[in-house]
C-alpha cells in the first residue's frame, strides 16, 4: 500500500477535525468505490489508500501515533508491516459509519420512539360565541396510551425483551462484497425490542382507539380561518413518545342578522317613510343590547350610519371595531281603502309643489334627457 502522508491522501490539514476527516473520506469513497469505476485499477486503488488513510485518522490512539511516529510507528504497533490494517470487520465498520449517514443508518441503529400524530378538528361557532368568547367541551376521537399496559404493549406483569436478531438496535446489516447494508430488523421493525406476551386489550401496539372529551377555550375576537392549538392533545406517541398537538380550526355560522368584516359588524335597518321623511329615533339591535339611532329628516334609503365601538374586539387588535347600519325606506303594504285615498291626496301636493320636493327623481329625469339627446346628436 502507498506510504503517501495519510493527511495528504484525504486532502485535509494535520490539525484537522474528526468531521472534516470524516466528511473527506466520505467525499473520495464515493468518488473511487469500484462499483462506480468498474475495471478501474486507478480508482480502486485511490479507494483503498483513502480506506486505509480514513481508518488510522479516525482512530484516535491511531492517529496520535502516526503523528509521533509516522508510517514506522504504525507498523511496528502493528507487529510488523502490513499487519495494521484489517479489510474485513474494520473496513466494515468504517464503510458503515460514512455511508450510513448517507443513507440514513448508522452503527448504533436508530432511535424506536415516535411522537403522536397532530390532529385537527373543526369547531362550530355562533357570532355570539366568537366575540364574546366561550368555553366549548369537544368529543374527540383518538389513540390514546393503553390504559392496561400503560403504553408497553406487553401483558401486565410482563415487559418487552430485547430482539435477539439485531440485539435491540432496530437494524441488521448485511456485507455484500464491499458494500455493509444496513436495513431494519425483519423479526422486531426496527422496534429493537419483541413482546412475547401482547397485551389483550391493544393488541400489543401500546395505543387504543378511545374518544375523550376536552374543554376548549375560545378567546374573545375569534373569527373564521383562526386556529387554536392545544399542545399534547393530539394522539399519544409511541414507546414513551410525546404525544402530538390538538389544533382546532374556528368556522363561524351565518348570523340571520349581522355580517362580520374583520373588526367591524354591519346590519340592515328598516324604517317607516314617516321616520325617514321627517327623522325620528329608531331602536338599533347590538350583540349586547338595543341602542337608539337618531335618524335626520329627508333621510335616503340606502343611507349607511355608524355607531362606533359596537363592532369586534379581533384578537390579534387593541381596537373594537364599529357598527354600520344601512337603513331601508319600507313601503307600506295590504294598504286600505282610506289609507290609499291619504297616499293619493299626499302625492298629488308632493306634486303640485314641484321638483324640490323629489330632488333625487329631477336628477334621474335630467340623465335620461341628457342621454337620449346623446343619442340622438
Amino acid at each position: 500500500m502507498s506510504k503517501r502522508d495519510y493527511y495528504e491522501v484525504l486532502g485535509v490539514e494535520r490539525d484537522a477535525t474528526a468531521a472534516d476527516i470524516k466528511k473527506s473520506y466520505r467525499r473520495l469513497a464515493m468518488k473511487h468505490h469500484p462499483d462506480r469505476n468498474p475495471d478501474d485499477t486507478a480508482s480502486e486503488s485511490d479507494f483503498k489508500e483513502a480506506k486505509e488513510a480514513y481508518e488510522v485518522l479516525s482512530n484516535d490512539q491511531k492517529r496520535a501515533t502516526y503523528d509521533r511516529f509516522g508510517h514506522a510507528g504504525l507498523e511496528q504497533q502493528a507487529g510488523g508491516p502490513g499487519g495494521g490494517f484489517n479489510t474485513g470487520d474494520a473496513f466494515g465498520d468504517i464503510f458503515g459509519d460514512v455511508f450510513g449517514d448517507i443513507f440514513g443508518g448508522g452503527r448504533r441503529g436508530q432511535s424506536n420512539v415516535y411522537r403522536g400524530a397532530d390532529l385537527r378538528y373543526e369547531l362550530v361557532l355562533d357570532l355570539r360565541q366568537a366575540v364574546f368568547g366561550d368555553t366549548v367541551n369537544v368529543e374527540l376521537p383518538t389513540l390514546q396510551s393503553c390504559e392496561t399496559c400503560d403504553g408497553s404493549g406487553a401483558q401486565p406483569g410482563t415487559s418487552p425483551v430485547t430482539c435477539d436478531t439485531c440485539g435491540g438496535h432496530g437494524q441488521v446489516r448485511r456485507q455484500q462484497g464491499f458494500f455493509s447494508v444496513q436495513q431494519t430488523c425483519p423479526s422486531c421493525r426496527g422496534t429493537g425490542r419483541r413482546i412475547e406476551s401482547p397485551c389483550a386489550d391493544c393488541g400489543g401496539r401500546g395505543r387504543s382507539p378511545r374518544t375523550k372529551t376536552l374543554a376548549v377555550k375560545v378567546p374573545p375576537g375569534v373569527d373564521i380561518g383562526d386556529r387554536i392549538r392545544l399542545g399534547g392533545e393530539g394522539e399519544a406517541g409511541q414507546n414513551g413518545g410525546p404525544p402530538g398537538d390538538l389544533y382546532v380550526d374556528i368556522r363561524v355560522t351565518p348570523h340571520p342578522i349581522f355580517e362580520r368584516e374583520g373588526a367591524d359588524l354591519s346590519c340592515i335597518v328598516p324604517i317607516a317613510f314617516v321616520h325617514a321623511a321627517l327623522g325620528g329615533n329608531v331602536k338599533v339591535p347590538t350583540l349586547d343590547g338595543e341602542v337608539s339611532l337618531k335618524i335626520p329628516a329627508e333621510t335616503q334609503s340606502g343611507k349607511v350610519f355608524r355607531i362606533r365601538g359596537k363592532g369586534v374586539k379581533p384578537v390579534r387588535a387593541h381596537a373594537t371595531g364599529d357598527l354600520y347600519c344601512r337603513v331601508e325606506v319600507e313601503t307600506p303594504v295590504k294598504l286600505t281603502s282610506d289609507q290609499k285615498n291619504l297616499l293619493n291626496r299626499f302625492n298629488d301636493a308632493i306634486v303640485a309643489g314641484g321638483d324640490r320636493h323629489r330632488p333625487r327623481v329631477t336628477s334621474w329625469k335630467d340623465g335620461v334627457k341628457r342621454f337620449f339627446e346623446n343619442i340622438g346628436s
